[in-house]
């Protein structure tokens, strides 16, 4: 049984790096995930990363009255760095599992990371190295999941992978709510008109407008990675 998929973009939150710790990252968390990566990759998939950084410093909740009282843009930029935190991390676990690995950065910084070039990235990818995408879009005001649909375009992923805390989209938080419905599918409209969580409206309508489908599936069942690359129903499927 092979991929259904040659090449996606998966979106990790910064939150399911750390794993039971309250904040920063869990070594066996990277550890799992960086095994995860490595068994679809031996399937011959591209495979392109995307981190948050909540499990660090979260930029929104840290301005007007909440949190540190920033200047929004402040605030994002500091989220985006976290993820470069992040991201060297999972680089560093990954490359001892033996998976060649590249951190691309929107915001420059040459001592640590390549610049993010949409040419190179590709070149990566088309040499089997796992890419990680880092800093966002290297603009305020958009979240990573904005930077995930934004990178998934421009390398012509086939799908974004959205691995979470739940195991796909809910009709409320099933966390707090008993009865929450679980949807096996969605259209992108029925996500915009519903407000459901699943990514932010401008991801959305990113990939509305370029029919790139979202799959949003548990991370914490080990092996969910593989079998959405090998098309089994899982989670929820965006499209």
């Amino acid at each position: 049984m092979g991929s259904v998929y040659k090449r996606i973009v998966l979106k990790l939150s910064g939150e399911a790096l750390q794993g039971r710790k309250t904040h920063g990252i869990d070594q066996q968390v990277l550890i799992s995930i960086s095994r995860q990566i490595k068994e679809i990759r031996d399937l011959k998939v591209d495979v392109a990363v995307v981190l948050g950084a909540g499990n660090i410093f979260r930029g929104q909740e840290n301005t007007g009255s909440r949190g540190l009282d920033m200047d929004r843009s402040v605030a994002d930029y500091m989220g985006m760095l976290a993820t470069v935190i992040n991201g060297l991390a999972l680089q560093d676990s990954l490359e001892k599992a033996g998976v060649p690995t590249r951190v691309m950065t929107a915001i420059e910084m040459e001592r640590i990371a390549e610049p993010y070039i949409r040419r190179r990235a590709i070149r990566h990818l088309e040499k089997g190295r796992v890419v990680i995408f880092v800093a966002g879009t290297g603009n305020p005001y958009f979240t990573t999941d904005t930077a995930a649909a934004l990178r998934a375009m421009e390398v012509n992923a086939n799908a974004i992978l959205k691995a979470t805390q739940v195991d796909g989209v809910y009709s409320a938080d099933p966390l707090k709510v008993k009865n929450a419905k679980k949807f096996t599918q969605l259209k992108y409209i029925d996500v915009l008109k519903k407000g459901l969580k699943v990514m932010d409206a401008t991801a959305i309508s990113l990939c509305m407008d370029n029919k790139l489908p979202i799959v949003v599936f548990s991370l914490a069942t080990k092996g969910n990675i593989k079998r959405v690359v090998l098309g089994e129903r899982i989670g929820t499927i965006v499209s």
